[in-house]
């Protein structure tokens, strides 16, 4: 799964490096983001080659639910299975978007309890999860953004510490996910794999991301273990 992460860079480089509009968005860098939070997303202009950023809550709430408390559980769609899910299969069709991160959080089953680890691209470049979102209405009549991140099965990196991982989608993959004429759920589908391991790395970071209210960048800094893996399954190939 993907219960957290991380979104260090400045609303300006991200609207540079993912060629959207200027925006109004009010962006802050965090490096804790947790479900039910708003976050930062991407989506394509209906009927333009315009990308433009938007704040969502992270928790999708489909637009014919009841109520919204829905979301809290679903803040990941499985990759596998979404096309057949009545709350996954009309976004995955229709409302797609991109989901900008720089690092995410898993965390492995120690003898002394869960040891988180941050994952990274390279070295610590910025990439896009693969999002789905949908609008719902409140009682109020007031419409409320939503979006969940897929996630499917793990890399070599991934693998020893949980057996799900996010879908990183490649830079190359954007406009076609982004793209409102994609109608075909079999194709968009296709995009959703595992990230080659071979550009990625984790190393262990200090249990301090475990509290939702710490959002600073100690919570991604490397620390030293009581014991010492093999360098390859914290660097991969770096």
């Amino acid at each position: 799964m993907c219960g957290r992460y991380r979104l260090s860079r400045r609303k300006q480089f991200i609207e540079e490096y993912f060629a959207t509009e200027p925006s109004e968005v009010d962006w802050t860098p965090r490096f804790n983001i947790a479900p039910t939070q708003p976050v930062l997303t991407i989506r394509q202009h209906p009927k333009e080659p315009i990308r433009s950023l938007s704040m969502m809550r992270w928790g999708l709430v489909p637009s014919w639910a009841q109520d919204s408390s829905r979301g809290a559980s679903m803040i990941n769609a499985r990759a596998e299975t979404a096309a057949a899910k009545p709350a996954f299969r009309d976004p995955l069709k229709l409302r797609r978007c991109l989901i900008p991160a720089d690092g995410f959080y898993e965390w492995q089953k120690t003898t002394s309890g869960k040891q988180p680890y941050c994952f990274e691209v390279n070295e610590g470049e910025l990439f896009a999860f693969a999002g789905i979102w949908d609008r719902w209405m409140d009682p109020k009549g007031i419409a409320i953004e939503t979006c969940s991140i897929f996630t499917t099965t793990p890399n070599a990196m991934t693998s020893d510490v949980h057996d799900r991982m996010p879908v990183i989608l490649s830079n190359h993959d954007y406009d076609l996910w982004l793209d409102p004429g994609l109608a075909d759920v079999a194709t968009a589908s296709d995009l959703l794999k595992p990230f080659p391991a071979t550009t990625m790395r984790r190393y262990p970071v200090s249990t301090r991301v475990n509290v939702v209210a710490n959002d600073d960048e100690e919570c991604s800094q490397p620390i030293e273990l009581g014991y010492l893996p093999a360098q390859h399954l914290l660097f991969g190939n770096n």
